[in-house]
This record gives structure tokens, sequence and C-alpha cells, in this order.
């Protein structure tokens, strides 16, 4: 029998309180293997054999807190020195409804009659199919699991894998792209006759979110949701790219069959970002938001993409694209669901970059001409956020390049904006607006929809650079009051 020697936090523990009967199982043990330690952030998965949900939760109870919420799935979560496991039993699932592929669709059967060897059959994957017992590192592999992660394959463990949860396909793209897995073949020609569409909006966007927020380099995952007919079935705006051209010349990035595609731009682009995200310590929410933008960024493209002749030839052209793309973005992420993460405004200001995802470059171009006020605005506009706009911004043009992921900085356009910000001294704090409604009712102006009016056109002349203090404004604002008495009290 082979033997796998684990180490983790409390392993002897947990052997001293379950003996033989303890296994670490799935993305656990897949790990070890891999890079010989589990993922720190990730809970550890442990399976225990010869008793029952409420006999585990009995025998646990003193040692730590236990959370009973996964119990209608045989999962309990203990806590103990600030490290959570997830402790379950063996189970089998049995479906309720065999024309219904949702992951409702089962009765779960747990306890001391289901085997380990039944459990390990009703997963995923082959690498995720693998148990080791805790006391002395036997190896229960009764699919090849161990053969398939030493290949970096991803296999199905049963042919009823994705009927028994349709997620799972997009699991083999995350894996694929995480671990630098390859996808069994199988597996594409399976993928076709899977229904999505009884999926859960969150089901479906957490697991995108994972994809993104997890993979070095996310085109690899987002190239298999194109195999694997994700794209098509879930996500159709982003699908039809791959059959949008764009302009060589412009954009000599092209897919693995040779095609200047607005879909090989866009996985470009992502990864870009993510490396982005990598270099600048972006948080969580900001990264996933940089990353969801840069994959919809040209997703209004489809829908704009025509022949134009132009600087004497005919060139491809995609008017409008931005303001296209933010309309199907909003469709695409309402389907999802999709509006704050961790209270971050995930979907609006998704919306704003893929809307605005050309202005800093426009404003480059015409840097001859740009003051205080353009500036200024692009960065309300962004309420606070342009810096996400000023790296989807270069990621969009870096693109282009023959090495697009070989950069270690900004480039001259990114450049320039950050020392105009700074030049003009413009940042979220500096453009609130200066003058306030207390300020108005001081001098006798009423609130109501007549102040709102005022407060805009004095914000919009903040904005101009028309005045820089709170004094200044007052000014302006009793001044061009003098032709119309009665309204402002002296």
């Amino acid at each position: 029998m082979k033997r796998l020697s684990l180490r983790f936090p409390m392993k002897d523990f947990f052997v001293s309180v379950f003996a033989d009967q303890v296994y670490v199982v799935g993305g656990t043990v897949r790990d070890f293997i891999l890079y010989g330690r589990a993922n720190e952030d990730q809970d550890v998965d442990l399976l225990v054999c010869g008793s029952t949900y409420d006999e585990i939760a009995a025998a646990l109870k003193p040692h730590g807190k236990t959370d009973t919420v996964g119990k209608s799935f045989a999962v309990l979560k203990f806590t103990r020195e600030g490290k959570t496991f997830d402790i379950s039993i063996p189970r089998r699932d049995r479906k309720k409804d065999d024309l219904s592929s949702g992951h409702k669709n089962f009765r779960i059967e747990a306890g001391p009659q289901v085997t380990l060897e039944e459990d390990l059959g009703r997963r995923d994957f082959t690498c995720n199919s693998i148990a080791v017992r805790l006391k002395d590192g036997a190896v229960v592999d009764p699919h090849q699991g161990m053969k398939a992660v030493a290949e970096k394959r991803i296999v199905m463990t049963s042919p009823a894998s994705f009927s028994d949860d349709p997620l799972r396909v997009l699991r083999a793209a995350r894996f694929a792209a995480v671990h630098n897995f390859v996808v069994d073949k199988a597996i594409y020609a399976k993928s076709k006759k899977v229904l999505l569409a009884e999926l859960s909006a969150e089901r479906v966007a957490d697991e995108l979110f994972r994809l993104l927020l997890e993979s070095p380099q996310p085109s690899a995952g987002l190239q298999e949701y194109f195999r694997l007919t994700v794209m098509e079935k879930l996500f159709p705006e982003l699908a039809v790219l791959a059959l949008t051209i764009q302009d060589a010349y412009f954009h000599p990035e092209q897919d693995e069959q040779g095609h200047h595609s607005v879909w090989a731009h866009t996985l470009i682009t992502v990864d870009i970002v993510k490396k982005l995200a990598d270099q600048y310590h972006l948080d969580e929410e900001r990264s996933l938001c940089l990353l969801l933008a840069a994959l919809l960024h040209d997703c209004g493209k489809a829908a704009t993409t025509s022949w134009e002749f132009k600087r004497g030839r005919m060139t491809v052209t995609s008017a409008f694209h931005d303001s296209q793309g933010s309309q199907k973005a909003a469709a695409l992420l309402g389907r999802l669901r999709v509006e704050n993460w961790r209270s971050f405004p995930l979907k609006k200001t998704i919306l704003r970059l893929v809307q605005q995802h050309h202005r800093i470059y426009e404003l480059y171009r015409n840097r001859e001409a740009i003051s205080f006020k353009a500036i200024a605005r692009a960065v309300k506009d962004m309420d606070g956020e342009d810096p996400l706009l000023l790296l989807l911004d270069f990621a969009d043009r870096r693109s282009r390049e023959s090495q697009p992921l070989d950069f270690s900085g900004l480039d001259e356009i990114a450049l320039w904006f950050s020392r105009k910000k700074e030049e003009y001294r413009i940042s979220q704090e500096s453009i609130r607006p200066l003058i306030q409604g207390r300020d108005l009712i001081a001098l006798g102006v009423a609130p109501g929809r007549q102040m709102g009016a005022h407060l805009k056109k004095l914000y919009d002349l903040q904005l101009d650079g028309a005045f820089r203090t709170r004094a200044q404004g007052l000014k302006i604002f009793k001044d061009s009051q003098k032709k119309r008495p009665g309204r402002v009290r002296r």
C-alpha cells in the first residue's frame, strides 16, 4: 500500500480523537502531492469513518468550536487554535429526479453504512478522489487519482460527474488554470451535452471570481471556458468576441489559429491586469473589479464592428463600443446578480471602467489642450477609483506588444496622467465639493430643487477650476445673484 506523509497543524490531535478512522481527502491531498503543502488559506478537508454525524460533533465539541450549519450535506466545521477544518462523514448521493441536473436534486445518505470508497466515487475529478489515513499515511486511491496528479490531468471520477453537478464543468477550467493541468479529452465531449441553465447565478459568479483571482494567468481558465462551451451557454456576450475581428494593423495580437479576434485581445488584457494587480498590491476587491473590467471592456465590439475606408485603406472600426460595452456588461453582471462584493461597489465601478477605458489615452492624445478641468473630471467620474482606470487603460494598450507580459512599469501615457494629477494636486479628497447646502442656507437660499441646481452649478465651476477655496466659490455665487434681488441675504 502506498503511503504519504502529510504534515499540518493538529494532525496528532485528530488521530487521538478518531484513531485510524480519520482521513485527509479532496483538494488538501491533491495540493500536498503537488506542492508538498496545503494552501494556507484553504480549509483542511477531513473525513471520519465509522461514526454518525452527531457522534463526531459530540467528540469534538469539548476541544473547539463546532459549526453544524452544513449538517444537511454531512459536513461539520471545526475550529481550534484559529484553524478551521471541514469534517465530513462518508456519503452517497441519490438523484431525486433523473431529468434534473440541479445540485439540489439529491437525496444524501450518510453515515457508517457508507464506505470510504463510495464517498470517493461521488467526487468530481480523480485528482480530488484520494484519501490518506492520518494515523499511518496509508493512501486510498481507487480511481488512480495520484497518477492523474503526477500527469497533471483532470479526469472525471465517474461518467455521472457532470450530471451530478454541472458546476463541475466550470471547476475543471479553474483547476486547469490554477494548477496548470490538462483537461482530459473525454471532458470536452461530455461538457457539450451538459445543461448549465439550472446553475444558480451566485454559484456561477463565485466560480468565475475564483478563476480570476486564483489563476496565475486567468486566460488559461477562460480559454477552457470557451472550449468547454461554458462561454456560449453562460456568457454569450463574450463568446461572440471569438468571431469578431480587429484591425490587424492596430491589433497584431492573435489567437492560437492566427485570427486577430477581440477574444484574443481580451485574454491578453486580462493576464496583463492580473500581473498589474499583483505588482501594485491591489486588495482582492479591486483586483477582482479590474479583472472583470478587463474581461468585459470590449464586449461592445461585436455589435459595433464594421469596415470603414479611412487613412487611405479599408479599416476595421468599432465606434462607440465603450458605451455599447457598458450596456452589455450591465446585462451580464445583472444575470450573475453582481452588485457589491465585500462592501465594494463592484458592478458600478466595473461599468465605469468599461465605459471610460479609453479616457486616459484620449486625454494624452489631446495633452496640449488639457487643463485642470479635464483631469479633475476624469478623477471625479471614477469616484476615486481612477487608479484602476489607469491600469486598465495601460493593459489595453500593452496587449498589442509582441511580448505583452514582459514589462516592469507603466508607459509614458500612464505616467503623464499621474504627473498631471500631482501637478494639479488632484485627488478624491481635493475635489470634494467645497460649497455645501449649509453655506447657501446661511446666504438665505431655501432647501429644495433650486438649491440643488445652485450646488450642481457651483461644483461644475469648481471642477472647471473657476475657484479653489470655499471663500472664492461663495463670492462667485453672491456675484451671480446680484442681478436677482431677494435671493441672497447680504
